[in-house]
């Protein structure tokens, strides 16, 4: 991955707030070129330190009412990848996770109703080969959704 400077931070740090903003808006607060913050985005972009661009859609506004996270327990760890593949066909999962800890995996997904979420658990999940044990966590409310801070020296200047 290649060097991050103050100002490719300073960037990352606006867009962090606010991903739709104009880059002639970064630029003027950065005091450099419109083409400036586009080469230097672009390189981000480039180079994995920028991963996603998008919006993010509220789950219930589509009708999925209940965020729920799932420990799965599997057979042996080296079925991750195998049960990955498994989970890429449920669109309700929204995220997978290889852990340490209680849990082989950790999954969050979506689901209408308890009755969608039954039937994600006993019929789909749980009929992965591979996936031993589940333990389901209903989320009550997210309570904190921010990315991770990118601290910059303010008085430095390229």
């Amino acid at each position: 991955m290649e060097k991050i400077d103050n100002l490719d931070k300073k960037i990352l740090n606006i867009l962090s707030k606010n991903a739709r903003i104009p880059f002639k808006d970064v630029a003027a607060e950065c005091s450099v070129s419109r083409a400036a913050i586009h080469q230097r985005v672009q390189r981000l972009i480039d180079s994995d330190v920028i991963t996603g661009s998008g919006f993010d859609v509220n789950p219930k506004s589509l009708g999925y009412a209940t965020c729920t996270y799932v420990g799965i327990t599997l057979e042996r760890g080296n079925m991750y990848k195998e049960v990955v593949k498994q989970l890429e066909k449920i669109p309700e999962v929204v995220e997978s996770h290889f852990t340490t800890g209680p849990y082989t995996m950790l999954v969050k997904l979506y689901a209408r109703d308890n009755e969608q979420l039954m039937h994600l658990l006993n019929e789909q999940l749980q009929e992965i080969p591979g996936v031993v044990a589940t333990e389901t966590l209903i989320s009550l409310e997210q309570s904190i959704k921010r990315e991770i801070p990118v601290h910059f020296n303010e008085d430095e200047t390229e």
